[in-house]
């Protein structure tokens, strides 16, 4: 089965409702890229008035995810995916709508290629970048990814 956005949109309303409510959805991906969003509204942000960390966080992590989830599925193997560490970088007030890419589908592929012929599992370090509409960035985020064949 081919993972496009609107399955992983379906995915996120059934599996992960709170990314869902929140407004996280999957606009693009691609064998090397992918990209969410998310709008500023008021059941997603701070007392502050911008979008709070923890749904930039579910946006930034479905960026990575998403690759990850498309290349095992691609794959016809049985791997089991888990995020072990991640880090972020706050740079502006995050209003209005956010784009989130990640850039790291050749990455995984390799790392994909190399459980199903390796016995350990793989780790490995994706990246998401979220930019607001005037293409300033607004956030970073860096997730650590384990991949372990069943």
């Amino acid at each position: 089965m081919k993972l496009t956005p609107s399955k992983i949109n379906l995915f996120l309303l059934t599996k992960l409702p709170s990314a869902w409510f929140c407004g996280v959805r999957l606009k693009h991906i691609d064998d090397t890229s992918c990209v969410t969003t998310a709008t500023h509204k008021w059941i997603n942000q701070n007392p502050f008035r911008s979008m709070y960390f923890a749904v930039q966080a579910m946006a930034a992590e479905l960026s990575t995810g998403a690759i990850v989830m498309k290349e095992i599925n691609e794959s016809n193997l049985k791997i089991s995916m888990l995020v072990a560490e991640n880090t972020s970088a706050f740079h502006k007030k995050a209003t209005g709508r956010i784009e989130f890419t990640c850039l790291d589908g050749d990455l995984v592929r390799s790392s994909v290629d190399k459980c199903a012929t390796e016995p350990e599992g793989q780790k490995f370090w994706m990246t998401s970048i979220a930019k607001n509409e005037n293409g300033d960035i607004v956030s970073e985020f860096k997730f650590l990814w384990t991949l372990r064949k069943k």
